[in-house]
């Protein structure tokens, strides 16, 4: 019996560290598995433990490993996601629900993540007005004798809250015991002249009066300053606002991939309702009426629909794998169709059980054909504009709106008219409209992971 119990310790601590390991890898890969972060098993973040020491309960040594591991997945839980949407590192339980540990909580995470929603909102709204005092005073001092400002955020801001989070607490992983909404806001309030920054160009612009009395016409000229206001974007606080480390940037990446697959924003990537249906096979279609012809999959397509993407299915889940198959095949002189890029997907572990696809996807398919990528987010739509324009593709991560109710890959493929046309892997006749730029700003994920939620390929 000794034996046995030796035994069954020694094998339950191998597994536990390989488990472990695991787990801490898929961290750093950015792949955390959503399911179990989301709590979907049984006691949510603490379930699996208790599952593993019901299914030991025949051994003390698994027994004991169990409860160290239950001890330990606090610490894991923190590997994989940035510490202040647990409210810091310092607290167990919370007022807020006193019944259940923070790490398996939905109430106070919930809490947690609206309240750092409305303090970055409103530490931003006090950068807009900050940008705008520094405009008022460049123009008292410029001696001009008229000013307008345009500013594209009068309506909102737009950011990423996933990226702000990641990089704040990247920037304290050394002191964890100072994450805090208090603390975070207080950074950025120090370096609020940073948030916001400001372009502006003079013109003459000439007024004409006329004399009530004599009808005679007076023609002067007036210099007038343009200000445009400019959301400096997260990727330039990461040097500026957080003073990232290489290490540190690295790190706030794979925080702000998990933080939306924790979140699920953009991550279920399924068609509502699909129930297996195909549509008739539209042969070879490329769409030529922009700069760059694109070659058009469709994961509904009889050819592509029913078959595996993992133990999935293209037609439900695919939309990330034909997004890269239109992108491949459009840029590369390599024909990839949608089935052959979810065997890639799935292989190179892109696949994410009944959801999609991890969003590093979009990146890391890019690279393994030679793509040049880089990543783009909501703040930036004059880079998204200029990359269409220069013919290159633009894979963008939705959330619910216009193109789904979930989560859905789509490929921006040029601008017309002013409008950007697109490859949308679930739809045809969307594929033919034109859509206003604010569309997808607007409803663009806003967790997005890897760099997201726009890629610019090409």
């Amino acid at each position: 019996m000794a034996e046995e119990e030796r035994n069954g310790l020694s094998d339950a601590v191998e597994t536990g560290a390989s488990v472990a390991h695991t787990i801490q890898s898929a961290a750093k890969a950015g792949k955390a598995v959503a399911a179990s972060a989301k709590g979907a098993a049984v006691g949510g973040p603490y379930g699996a433990v208790a599952g593993a020491l019901w299914s030991g309960r025949k051994h003390i040594g698994k027994i004991i490993a169990a409860i160290i591991a239950l001890l330990m997945i606090p610490v894991l839980f923190v590997l994989m996601l940035p510490g202040l949407i647990f409210g810091g590192l310092t607290n167990a339980f919370s007022s807020s629900d006193t019944a259940n540990p923070i790490l398996n909580s939905d109430t106070v995470i919930t809490e947690t993540v609206n309240e750092i929603t409305f303090t970055i909102n409103g530490i931003l709204g006090e950068a807009l007005e900050n940008v705008t005092s520094r405009i008022e005073a460049d123009f008292a001092s410029s001696g001009a004798d008229g000013s307008e400002i345009n500013n594209p955020y009068s309506s909102g801001p737009v950011y990423n809250s996933s990226l702000f989070v990641s990089q704040y607490c990247a920037a304290r992983n050394e002191d964890f015991a100072k994450i805090s909404i208090e603390d975070m806001a207080s950074v950025l309030r120090t370096n609020q002249e940073h948030l916001y920054s400001f372009t502006c160009k003079e013109e003459i612009r000439k007024t004409t009066e006329i004399d009530p009395e004599t009808g005679e016409e007076t023609t002067s000229s007036e210099t007038w300053r343009i200000y445009t206001i400019i959301y400096n974007g997260e990727s330039y606080f990461a040097d500026t606002v957080f003073a990232l480390t290489e290490e540190q940037n690295e790190l706030a990446y794979y925080y702000a991939q998990n933080l939306s697959l924790f979140l699920g924003d953009g991550l279920l990537q399924n068609l509502t309702g699909w129930s297996g249906n195909s549509i008739t096979s539209l042969g070879n279609v490329t769409f030529s009426d922009g700069l760059t012809p694109v070659v058009y999959f469709n994961q509904l397509d009889e050819r592509y629909a029913n078959k595996s993407y993992g133990t999935d299915n293209i037609g439900g889940y695919g939309c990330g794998p034909t997004s890269m198959s239109i992108v491949v095949s459009s840029l590369t002189n390599d024909m990839v169709d949608p089935v052959e890029m979810a065997e890639w997907a799935y292989q190179n572990g892109y696949w994410c059980k009944s959801s999609g696809s991890y969003h590093s996807l979009i990146p890391e398919a890019a690279k393994a054909w030679g793509l040049p990528v880089s990543g783009c987010t909501i703040s930036e739509p004059q880079r998204i504009v200029d990359s269409l324009s220069e013919g290159k593709l633009v894979v963008a991560i939705m959330s619910k709106g216009h193109f789904t109710s979930s989560g859905h890959f789509i490929v921006l493929r040029g601008v017309k008219d002013g409008k950007i046309m697109v490859a949308d892997p679930a739809s045809y006749s969307r594929s033919e409209q034109l859509w206003d730029l604010s569309i997808f700003l607007n409803e663009a994920s806003r967790g997005a992971g890897a760099g997201g939620p726009f890629w610019i390929i090409g």
